[in-house]
């Protein structure tokens, strides 16, 4: 198939979160098999200090947005080691800044018209470049117009007649929503601007337009694909995605084992896989707790967060628990990642009241974030929500036992320790259902409890290190669905 991605982030490139992950790793398993796939990405001032060489596409675009006419350019590189090519839309004014979509903490007030002009901009460059598109692959609100423009605007356009499109849902909560006078940047007739198509509660909704007028919806775990088609995790949208559940499809996102893996991990002191897991945990362990000042204690566990200090990653169960865990217990903790300020502050104040439990890391370190995963013996993850969650599929990885709540993707892939999961060799983890501290305090305690018998925490670690969580799994599901979603576009009219 030839396939194109159109995203707002792509790793090496550009990247807030885990969706410039997904769309860097999975182009390339598409790529190895055996499909034609491009890229298009905007061309952010980070993007092209990437360090990525890129080159000039000799031509150039206007792109209506309102009442005037901006022009463009393509920049060409290519995903490194594979044949994926990426185009960079260029455009200073709107890419050019310090940030892909905020400064200060702020959103960029023209963010509709930015990314109006990105969406035109895919759509205009399947004609110029004559690419014979079987599908185009979408990604969260930044890309939500492109289906829209498709059914609308190209819809029986020479080269654009048999093209068909799915939207991937990585997160509800951003939905890429504006005042409803944004709608005059479209270009798009205000007819459509109603509860069915593109309007929400008065505001242009990116998102829900996308979702309205792709061919396939999909989002990154199965639970995640059921949990958002009810209130409260639809995000106002569980109508829309309730409506359309015979076009929703839950594909969990995969794991880029040439990144993470512990066999091969240049950022750890000893590389180390199933059958020497101890030695290379213990090194790692050493090592961390010298660079971040915590006792050389062997017979106390280490617990590892990283991640986003925000209410969506559970952080108020954490703080409810954890001063007793480091007043009462010997257990150390080690935290990575920025975020709220209430949650700064309290980490802070905790790690010095007890700086020989506890280390926090207010920032984020691609090397540190290595060493944590390979020296932490559980991984915790108590989320809210969690579309997918990528955490907890590294640390399987690397022999580190999630403690994750039943929710998305976490839901998914951890199997919580019973004596029935560790006998049939199923159990991976620990799962709390309820969104409640007394919940994560009482999963805490039952994983500390199996730690301490080293036979069955070995069976625990052994089942988690060889479970196949790769991307190659995740990419032929995916093509799956291109597959049976283009096939459907040829077959039929579009509603």
């Amino acid at each position: 198939m030839k396939i194109i991605f159109a995203t707002s982030e792509v790793v090496p490139f550009a990247k807030t979160g885990g969706l410039a992950d997904v769309c860097g790793a999975l182009p390339a398993e598409l790529a190895q098999l055996g499909n034609e796939v491009s890229i298009f990405l905007p061309a952010y001032r980070e993007a092209i200090e990437s360090g990525q060489s890129n080159e000039r596409v000799e031509l150039d675009f206007k792109i209506p947005i309102g009442n005037k006419q901006v022009k463009g350019h393509l920049l060409k590189s290519r995903l490194p080691g594979t044949n994926v090519t990426v185009y960079l839309v260029e455009q200073d004014d709107y890419y050019d800044r310090p940030q892909l979509y905020r400064e200060q903490n702020k959103d960029y007030k023209d963010n509709c018209e930015r990314f109006v002009f990105f969406c035109r901009s895919v759509m205009e460059a399947i004609r110029l470049l004559d690419l014979r598109v079987d599908l185009i692959h979408c990604n969260d609100w930044q890309t939500g117009l492109i289906p829209a423009y498709l059914r609308i605007e190209y819809a029986g356009a020479r080269g654009y007649e048999n093209i068909a499109t799915v939207m991937t849902i990585h997160n509800m909560a951003y939905q890429g929503q504006f005042w409803h006078w944004d709608m005059l940047l479209t270009g798009l007739d205000w007819k459509y601007f109603n509860w069915h198509q593109l309007e929400f509660f008065g505001k242009l909704n990116l998102l829900k337009t996308g979702l309205v007028f792709a061919d396939a919806i999909n989002t990154v775990s199965p639970r995640y694909a059921q949990e958002i088609q009810s209130a409260p995790m639809g995000c106002g949208l569980e109508g829309v995605l309730a409506h359309r559940s015979h076009f929703l499809h839950g594909i969990l996102n995969g794991v880029d084992y040439s990144v993470w893996n512990p066999a091969t991990d240049e950022y750890l002191p000893l590389q180390y896989g199933p059958n020497d897991w101890q030695q290379g945990k213990t090194a790692a362990k050493n090592f961390l707790r010298k660079e971040l000042g915590l006792p050389l204690d062997d017979t106390a566990p280490l617990v590892g967060m990283i991640g986003r200090l925000a209410d969506q990653k559970g952080l108020d169960l954490v703080v409810d628990v954890l001063p007793q865990w480091l007043q009462k217990t010997n257990v150390q903790w080690v935290v990575l990642g920025s975020g709220e300020e209430k949650y700064h502050e309290m980490f802070c104040q905790l790690a010095t009241k007890f700086p020989h439990k506890l280390a926090v890391q207010l920032k984020f370190s691609n090397p540190l974030a290595h060493c944590i995963e390979a020296a932490a013996d559980m991984f915790l993850m108590p989320s809210l929500y969690e579309p997918c969650g990528l955490n907890q599929l590294y640390s399987l990885k690397y022999g580190t036992v999630p403690i994750v709540r039943a929710t998305g993707g976490l839901a998914d892939t951890i199997m919580d320790t019973d004596e029935r999961t560790i006998a049939d060799g199923s159990a991976n983890g620990f799962v709390f259902e309820s969104y409640q501290s007394s919940q994560l305090d009482q999963t805490l305690q039952r994983a500390v409890r199996y730690y301490q018998d080293k036979t069955r925490w070995a069976n625990i670690v052994s089942t988690g290190m060889h479970q196949n969580w790769s991307w190659t799994r995740s990419a032929r599901e995916y093509l799956e669905m291109y597959r049976k979603t283009a096939a459907q576009v040829k077959q039929t009219a579009y509603y």
